[in-house]
């Protein structure tokens, strides 16, 4: 279970606002991404549910990040049912991400007091998600809508968290932009991970990346 606060791993995702979205089903090479990332600067990892082996993967790399990358926040991602919360919870995932919003989901994270970070879009969803709980709304698929969006929703929707997953490249065009119009935090999947078998090569990226986001929140 969770040993920090739900404070303080919003606190984490807002200061080290790049988040990977991850899955292989071999745990040994998950480690090896997550120590890379981890090396790198990356202080907040998404394992995402999308494999048969999904669980038992995550059990292995949630007692891996415990040893190795103590003050890294492992989080679970494509969660649908609370049934799925609870057990991924129970392994160890410190915040939940849906690609939706759904009550259940979120009534789970409440009752073990960890954040709860939905999918949504149009303004009614994201309002209605925030309403439910969510202490991120995560706008997702960010690739379909692009900064503009986000730069027009800031001005009705000032005080409501918000992260972009889907469009997002890990070049200082591409954040500068998401970060410019507005979003707190982004996620990267594939894009993060086009050469990752180079793990020393993939550490240097990320690093590179990690710091010029930090110039950009200091901006």
């Amino acid at each position: 279970m969770a040993n920090r606060s739900k404070t303080e791993i919003l606190a984490a995702l807002l200061r080290y606002p790049v988040v990977p979205v991850f899955y292989h089903a071999d745990a040994a090479y998950a480690q090896r991404i997550v120590q890379a990332c981890y090396a790198g600067g990356i202080r907040v990892f998404e394992f995402v549910n999308r494999g048969e082996q999904a669980l038992t993967v995550f059990k292995q790399l949630q007692e891996f990040v415990a040893a190795q990358c103590p003050d890294m926040v492992l989080g679970i991602g494509t969660i649908y049912k609370a049934a799925e919360a609870e057990q991924f919870i129970a392994a160890g995932a410190e915040f939940v991400v849906q690609p939706l919003a759904t009550a259940e989901v979120a009534e789970v994270c409440r009752a073990h007091d960890i954040p709860w970070l939905p999918g949504a879009l149009t303004p009614t969803e994201i309002y209605n998600a925030s309403e439910l709980g969510a202490a991120v709304v995560k706008i997702f698929p960010g690739n379909l809508v692009g900064p503009d969006y986000v730069k027009a929703l800031r001005g009705p929707m000032p005080h409501i968290k918000l992260m972009v997953t889907g469009g997002v490249e890990p070049t200082r065009e591409s954040v500068s932009a998401w970060f410019g119009a507005g979003v707190n935090a982004v996620g990267m999947g594939s894009q993060l991970f086009k050469n990752a078998d180079d793990t020393d090569a993939l550490t240097a990226s990320i690093g590179e990346l990690m710091g010029f986001v930090s110039e950009l929140k200091k901006s």
